[in-house]
């Protein structure tokens, strides 16, 4: 009897260590030589999943294994107790009395949280790893041979779900807690064999980046794993131990559990409802509804989920790329705006472009949500994230712009600060689409390249005066000119120069040099106008003083022409009468002699009067008249 117990023991302990050991770890051997035989990088990363479940596995076995000889030595001491074959056996100690017993006790607190603790580490290592393996450009290659791949992936889905399937239904039968995280490993190996197989029909499908998207999805499943052990870690220091009470393994993972048995949380919303509202919720026939027909349900809603993408409507303004499988339509490319039957998702699919709408970006400068609300700009102050360019500048002979005693002179160019909105149309929507990788961006580089270009090209002074129209349009003319060598199928509609100044940093010295520069012209101008002036009174002051002088001329010519006139005259008048002459020049001259002199006139001359003058000066009677009547008196 005791031979056959051994013997069952001995045949059921090798098919749990084939089921749960070897399977998973001959599977992942063999899918890491499959993937990296066709280069499925998905195929790799998911062959790491695998070998952290087969440790897993090996280390629960191992517990279980520790369990079981704990349970046959509690039989033996059960039977020994009955027999009463031995009183000093009682007498022992309990860790003397059941070896098997301290051995689990001891392998469950030292070597579980040990093990566990690398397991977290060496999962977020992998991950990292992996992501930055996957980050490098020459990881991606093109995956050979991918229905090999597919085959074997379909194979080992099936043969984990079987295996998981029975080692959960087993756990659940016979209450085997070690039993559950080795059953959730194994179904999630199966689900993510499956998904593997899924990446490579992809990869046959014309997709090649499908089997790169999957490894991509699985390191970051990878981490989510690393961060829900270390949490699980932490919390495990707080846990209250309650004796008697059988803990959960450290290393059984909720989120693989999740993963692996979603239909565990099926009964986890039933034991919750029926907490909450004191009844059996799951008892009742829409909660039994529900969880028979949930896939039905999921089912239902995804496949009219893929009906509603056979509809397309494309608004106005746009215009529709019809592809399928990655390739175009032959005739129906465009999609003009209307509605649109399609092949579901993802077998067609459609990419809306905006071809009526005028669309714009800016070189030179990114807005500044934090500056764009103000009103005043000046050059001292950023108001957007600049950029500086390089231009000309006209070297100076004059000056001796040195840097250093050697005698190098300063490049004539300087740096210039400017925000250039660039607005354009697409006009061919299939070149635009397909004749390069990424047409906006690469627009946008091709305008900033042909800015660089005229920058270096022409004068500081010029282009922030008055040449900026001119060169907004020859930059929209190179630009249209670039666009169209590279076939882009854009048309620039506007180009501008706009808030054009030095740099933040050298804008108060700049403006020092402007305003050195604007004084000086001030004063040549004053200067200039000052010699105008006085240049304008010297002459004024020269003209008049010679005016008086012809006219001093003309007046002493006239009168001695007068003069010589008035003589000429008077030798006939004194040839004729020269007594009248005399008598009547003596009056004349009289006359004009004692034009202001008072005159007394006698008429009688046979009178013996005599005669007395008083010849004092006499105030003026005009004085006299000015002078106040009461003074007068």
């Amino acid at each position: 009897m005791e031979r056959n117990i051994q013997k069952n023991g001995l045949t059921k302990l090798l098919r749990r260590v084939v089921l749960r050991v070897v399977l998973p770890l001959v599977i992942g051997i063999a899918g890491f030589a499959v993937s990296k035989l066709t280069n499925s990088l998905a195929g790799l990363v998911g062959m790491v999943f695998l070998g952290i479940g087969t440790l897993v596995a090996l280390v629960s076995w191992f517990q279980m294994r520790l369990e079981e000889r704990e349970r046959l030595e509690k039989l033996e001491f059960d039977e020994l107790v009955k027999s009463k074959s031995g009183s000093t056996l009682f007498e022992a100690k309990d860790s003397e009395a059941f070896p098997a017993q301290r051995s689990r006790e001891q392998f469950e607190k030292f070597f579980v949280p040990g093990f566990t603790l690398l397991l977290c580490v060496a999962e977020g290592i992998l991950a990292w790893q992996l992501w930055r393996w996957l980050a490098r450009s020459g990881t991606l290659v093109e995956v050979k041979q991918p229905t090999i791949a597919m085959a074997l992936f379909a194979i080992c889905a099936l043969a984990f779900f079987l295996a998981g399937k029975f080692s959960a239904t087993m756990a659940r039968l016979e209450n085997k807690r070690l039993l559950r995280p080795v059953a959730s490993w194994l179904l999630l190996g199966a689900y993510l064999c499956a998904v593997l197989a899924l990446g490579l029909v992809g990869v046959e499908a014309g997709f090649p980046k499908t089997d790169f998207y999957v490894a991509a999805i699985l390191c970051g499943l990878l981490a989510l794993i690393a961060a829900e052990t270390l949490i699980q870690l932490l919390l495990e220091l707080y846990r209250p131990r309650v004796q008697g009470k059988i803990a959960r393994p450290l290393y059984d993972s909720r989120l693989v559990g999740l993963l692996g048995q979603p239909e565990g949380l099926i009964t986890t919303t039933a034991q919750a409802l029926d907490y909450q509202f004191g009844f059996k919720v799951s008892d009742t026939w829409f909660f039994q509804l529900l969880k028979n027909y949930l896939l039905l349900f999921v089912l239902a809603q995804l496949v009219i989920l893929l009906v509603s993408t056979m509809f397309v409507f494309i608004e106005p303004g746009e215009r529709g790329l019809l592809e399928r499988f990655g390739r175009p339509v032959e005739g129906r490319k465009l999609l003009e705006p209307g509605a649109h039957v399609k092949w579901p998702w993802p077998v067609d699919q459609v990419y809306r472009y905006r071809t009526d709408q005028i669309q714009s970006f800016n070189v030179g400068f990114t807005p500044d949500p934090r500056t764009e609300s103000q009103n005043t700009v000046v050059w001292t102050v950023s108001h957007t994230k600049e950029e500086n360019f390089l231009v000309a500048n006209r070297e100076q002979t004059s000056l001796q712009n040195t840097n250093d005693t050697a005698g190098r002179r300063t490049p004539p160019v300087s740096l210039l600060t400017v925000s250039i909105p660039v607005q354009f149309q697409i006009n061919d929507l299939i070149a635009w689409a397909y004749n390069n990788a990424d047409a906006s961006n690469l627009l946008q580089d091709i305008a900033t390249r042909e800015v660089v270009r005229y920058l270096v090209s022409v004068d500081l002074n010029d282009i922030m005066s008055r040449g900026r129209l001119d060169a907004a349009e020859t930059l929209r003319r190179q630009i249209q000119a670039a666009a169209d060598e590279r076939k882009l199928g854009a048309q620039i509609i506007f180009v501008g120069l706009q808030d054009i100044h030095p740099p933040v940093k050298v804008a108060p010295d700049y403006e020092k040099v402007v305003g050195a520069i604007q004084s000086k012209q001030a004063k040549i101008l004053a200067a200039q106008a000052d010699a105008i002036r006085t240049n304008a009174l010297a002459g004024a002051d020269a003209f008049g003083k010679i005016n008086a002088a012809e006219a001093a001329r003309q007046r002493q010519q006239v009168n001695a022409w007068a003069r010589a006139a008035l003589f000429t005259n008077q030798i006939p008048a004194f040839a004729a009468a020269p007594s009248v002459y005399n008598a009547r020049a003596y009056l004349r001259t009289f006359a004009r002699a004692t034009a202001s002199s008072r005159k007394y006139i006698l008429l009688t001359t046979n009178t013996q009067d005599v005669f007395q003058f008083d010849l004092q000066d006499k105030i003026r009677t005009d004085l006299l008249e000015n002078l106040d009547p009461t003074a007068k008196k």
